[in-house]
C-alpha cells in the first residue's frame, strides 16, 4: 500500500461563535514602539487580544512553519464554524499559501456578538472537516491513476485540529462521538463513489482555550484510540502567549521537526551603531539534519553540547534544541564544502530583529558556517546556512572521511593498534552469506510459506554467534584441522555423516596433543618462549568447547558433538601422570638453562670489569710518566727496556676462566710467531725455565750438577 501519512492532510477548525470574541485578559503594550514622544502626550492604553485573534494567530504560525519547511505535499484546509461551516480554501496547491488564508480570514472577520449562541456550534466545522478529508488531493489522484486497477491501495489519512472553548469534559466526549459517527457515515458514501476516498485513520486534536485568570473546565488527556479509525487527544491551554507556544510544540510533533539554536550571532546595536552584541536565533527544520550529528557522537551527547544548552525555556515551555555556534563567514562559495544533506528552515520568532537580520544576511548571497560548542578539543564545523533561489537551507557538512576519498586499508588498523584482522576469512564469510533472488516459493513442514529474508537472517545469526575478528584472539580458526568441524557446527541440522566428520576432527586433535604437535598460538606482546605446550592445548580445547556450546540448541545432534568433545577432554590417569612428569622435566630444563645464562652473564661482567681496571691503571702510569718527564727538576729518564722474565708468562692453555677477544687474539699471534723460528737450544734443555751456562767447564773440573742448577764437588 502506498502510504500517505496523517501529515499529508491537516484540517483546521476554528470556532467562530460569539464567546470567542471575549478578551484573553493578557495585555499588550500597543504604544511601546514610539521612540520620540512629545512631552505632554498621554501614551495609548494597552490592549488585549480576543480568543479569536489568539486562535487565528496561533493557527497561522502553525501553517507558516509547515509551508516554510514543506512547500509541497503537506496540505492545509481551513474551516471557520459558527452557524454553519465556512471552508476558506481547497486542497489545490494554488491555495496553499499564507496570503490566501489571511485574505480569507480577513473576509470572515471577527465573531459577531449579536449572533444567536444557540445556533452557533463547532460541530458544523467538524462535520465539514470529515467531508473534506474524504476528498482526494492531487497527489492522491496521481497515485490512484498510476496504479489503475489497484487504486484502492492508496491510503487516505488525515488530522483535524479544532480550536474551541469547550464547556466540560462531557462536551469534549460529545464532539469525539460526533466525529466518529460522521467518519462512519462518510466512509459508506465514499465506498460507492469514484471521486471520494474512505478514511483509514484520522487524528483529532482538540485544543480548549480559555481566558487568563480563569480555571479550566476541561482536563488534558493524552492520545488514545476512540475506535479503529479515530484517535483523539485533548489540550487545555490559556490564551495569550501559551496558545502559540502549544501550537509550536504540536507542529514539531506532527511533522517530526527539530530545533537548532544559533548562538553568538554578532549584530550591531540599533541605538549604538558603533557597538555590537551577540544574539541567538532559533530555527525549526526536519529532524534528519541532526541524524549525522547524533550518530557521530553516539551515546555521549554531552561531548558536543553543554547540558544546559540543550534546553530552551521560551514562554514557559521547555523544549529540546541543539545549540550551534556562529562562525565568521570567510567565503561565499558553498561548493567548497562537502555536504551530505540540505533542509529548509523556518525561524521560530520570524518577526524579531535578530531573525530578520539573519534572514536578510543569508538572502543576500552570504553563507554562514556553524560549529559545535565543545568544552575542549579542536573546532568542529558541522552545518552551514545558505540560500538557494530565495529559500534558506541548513546544510549538513560531513565531519568524517568523505565517501569520495579512498577508504583506508584495513591492514593499517584502526588507529594503528589492530593490524591482524581475519581479512581472508571475512571474505569467505561474506561469500557464504550472500543474498540471492528467490524464483519459487517454498513451504515449511507446518504448511506456512518460508520467508527467504528471515531464513537469511537466521543463517547470519548462527554464523556470527562465535566469530573472532582478530587472528591473535583465536586458535582453532587458525588450524586447518578444525575447518571441517567449524564449517559443519553452524548448520541448523546435522546429519549422521556430519556428526562422524566432527568426531573425526576431535580425534585428530587428540592425536595431535598426544604427539605434542605445535599449535599456531600467537606470541604477539609476550616475552620469552611463550606459553607451555600443555597450556596451548588447554586454550585450544576451551575455545573449541565455546564454539560447540554456542550452537548446542540448534538440534539434538549438536549435543552428541559436545558429548564427544567432553569425553575426549577427560584424560585417563596415566595420561595425566605422563603430562605431569613431562611438565616437571620441562621446568627443570628451563631452570638449568636460566642458571647457565645467569652464570655466563656474571662471568662476562667480571671479565669486563677486570679489563676496565687494567686500562685505567695503564692510563694512570702513562699520565704519571708524562708528569715526571715534563718536570724541570727531574733528570732525563733512561731509554731502557724493562727486563721481562720468561717464567712470568703463562702459556695460553693454562689460563682459566673466560678469555677475552684481545687475549685470544694475542695468544694466537704469539703461537703463530713461535712457529716461524727455531727454538733456543738452552730453553729446550732448561730445567724450570733456567738454563745452566758453561756446563762443559764444570764437567772437565769434575763438578756435578743438580736439579736446582748449583754445582758441588765430588
Amino acid at each position: 500500500m502506498k502510504l500517505f501519512s496523517e501529515a499529508h492532510k491537516t484540517v483546521f477548525v476554528v470556532d467562530h461563535c460569539p464567546y470567542m470574541g471575549e478578551s484573553c485578559r493578557q495585555t499588550v503594550e500597543f504604544d511601546m514602539f514610539t521612540k520620540n514622544r512629545a512631552p505632554g502626550i498621554i501614551p495609548l492604553a494597552p490592549i488585549a487580544k480576543s480568543l479569536w485573534t489568539c486562535a487565528v494567530e496561533s493557527a497561522m504560525e502553525y501553517c507558516r512553519i509547515m509551508y516554510d519547511v514543506f512547500p509541497a505535499r503537506k496540505l492545509v484546509n481551513f474551516i471557520v464554524s459558527d452557524s454553519r461551516a465556512h471552508t476558506l480554501n481547497s486542497w489545490g496547491q494554488e491555495d496553499q499559501n499564507l496570503q490566501e488564508l489571511m485574505a480569507a480570514l480577513a473576509a470572515v472577520g471577527p465573531p459577531n456578538p449579536r449572533m444567536d449562541p444557540e445556533c452557533c456550534s463547532v460541530l458544523h466545522g467538524l462535520v465539514e472537516a470529515v467531508e473534506v478529508l474524504c476528498k482526494c488531493t492531487d497527489y492522491q489522484h496521481e497515485a490512484r491513476t498510476t496504479l489503475m486497477e489497484n487504486a484502492d491501495r492508496v491510503s487516505n489519512r488525515g488530522r483535524i485540529i479544532c480550536i474551541t472553548n469547550a464547556k466540560s469534559d462531557s462536551h469534549v466526549r460529545m464532539l469525539e462521538d460526533c466525529v466518529q459517527e460522521t467518519i462512519h457515515e462518510h466512509n459508506k458514501l465514499a465506498a460507492s463513489s469514484d471521486n471520494l476516498m474512505q478514511i483509514q485513520h484520522c487524528e483529532l486534536v482538540l485544543i480548549h482555550t480559555y481566558t487568563v485568570g480563569e480555571d479550566s473546565l476541561v482536563s488534558d488527556r493524552p492520545k488514545k484510540d476512540v475506535s479503529l479509525v479515530l484517535t483523539s487527544e485533548v489540550h487545555s491551554v490559556r490564551a495569550g502567549r501559551q496558545l502559540p507556544a502549544k501550537l509550536m510544540t504540536l507542529v514539531q510533533q506532527h511533522f517530526d521537526l527539530a530545533s537548532t539554536t544559533i548562538t553568538n550571532i554578532p549584530m550591531k546595536e540599533e541605538q549604538h551603531a558603533n557597538t555590537s552584541a551577540n544574539y541567538d536565533v532559533e530555527l525549526l527544520h526536519q529532524k534528519d539534519a541532526h541524524t549525522e550529528l547524533l550518530r557521530n557522537e553516539g551515546k555521549n551527547m554531552q561531548a558536543i553540547v553543554d547540558p544546559h544548552l540543550c534546553n530552551s525555556n521560551r514562554d514557559g515551555v521547555v523544549k529540546d534544541t541543539v545549540t550551534l555556534k556562529w562562525c565568521t563567514p570567510r567565503t561565499n562559495n558553498i561548493e567548497l564544502h562537502y555536504c551530505t544533506g540540505a533542509y529548509r528552515i523556518s525561524p521560530v520568532d520570524v518577526n524579531s530583529r535578530p531573525s530578520s537580520c539573519l534572514t536578510n544576511f543569508l538572502l543576500n548571497g552570504r553563507s554562514v558556517l556553524l560549529e559545535q560548542p565543545r568544552k575542549s578539543g579542536s573546532k568542529v564545523i558541522s552545518h552551514m546556512l545558505c540560500s538557494h533561489g530565495g529559500e534558506i537551507f541548513l546544510h549538513v557538512l560531513s565531519c568524517v572521511r568523505s565517501i569520495l576519498e579512498d577508504p583506508p586499508s584495513i591492514s593499517e588498523g584502526c588507529g594503528g593498534r589492530v593490524t591482524d584482522y581475519r581479512i581472508t576469512d571475512f571474505g569467505e564469510f561474506m561469500r557464504e552469506n550472500r543474498l540471492a533472488p528467490v524464483h519459487e516459493m517454498r513451504y515449511l513442514l507446518d504448511g506456512t510459506v518460508e520467508v527467504p529474508l528471515e531464513k537469511a537472517k537466521s543463517q547470519l545469526e548462527r554464523h556470527t554467534r562465535y566469530w573472532p575478528m582478530i587472528i591473535s584472539q583465536t586458535t582453532i580458526f587458525n588450524m586447518q584441522a578444525v575447518v571441517p568441524l567449524a564449517s559443519l557446527i553452524v548448520k541448523e541440522n546435522l546429519t549422521d555423516d556430519d556428526i562422524l566428520n566432527c568426531q573425526k576432527t576431535i580425534y585428530n586433535l587428540v592425536d595431535m596433543e598426544r604427539k605434542n604437535d605445535h599449535l599456531p598460538i600467537s606470541t604477539a606482546g609476550t616475552r620469552g618462549k611463550g606459553s607451555k605446550r600443555d597450556e596451548q592445548y588447554r586454550i585450544m580445547w576451551n575455545e573449541l568447547e565455546t564454539l560447540v556450546r554456542a550452537h548446542l540448541n540448534n538440534s539434538e545432534k549438536h549435543q552428541r558433538v559436545l558429548e564427544c568433545l567432553l569425553a575426549c577432554r577427560s584424560k585417563p590417569p596415566e595420561e595425566e601422570e605422563r603430562k605431569k612428569s613431562r611438565r616437571k622435566r620441562e621446568d627443570k630444563e628451563d631452570k638449568s638453562e636460566k642458571n647457565v645464562k645467569e652464570h655466563e652473564a656474571d662471568k662476562t661482567w667480571q671479565e669486563s670489569e677486570r679489563q676496565k681496571g687494567a686500562l685505567e691503571r695503564e692510563k694512570d702510569e702513562v699520565a704519571e710518566a708524562e708528569i715526571i718527564k715534563d718536570s724541570p727538576d727531574s733528570p732525563e729518564p733512561l731509554n731502557k727496556k724493562p727486563r721481562v722474565s720468561v717464567g712470568e708468562t703463562q702459556p695460553p692453555e693454562k689460563i682459566k676462566g673466560p678469555v677475552s677477544l684481545l687475549t685470544f687474539w694475542t695468544n694466537r699471534i704469539n703461537t703463530a710467531n713461535s712457529r716461524k723460528h727455531q727454538e733456543f737450544a738452552g730453553r729446550l734443555s732448561s730445567i724450570n725455565n733456567k738454563a745452566e751456562l758453561y756446563q762443559h767447564l764444570k764437567e772437565e773440573n769434575g763438578m756435578d750438577t743438580h736439579e736446582n742448577g748449583k754445582a758441588s764437588r765430588q
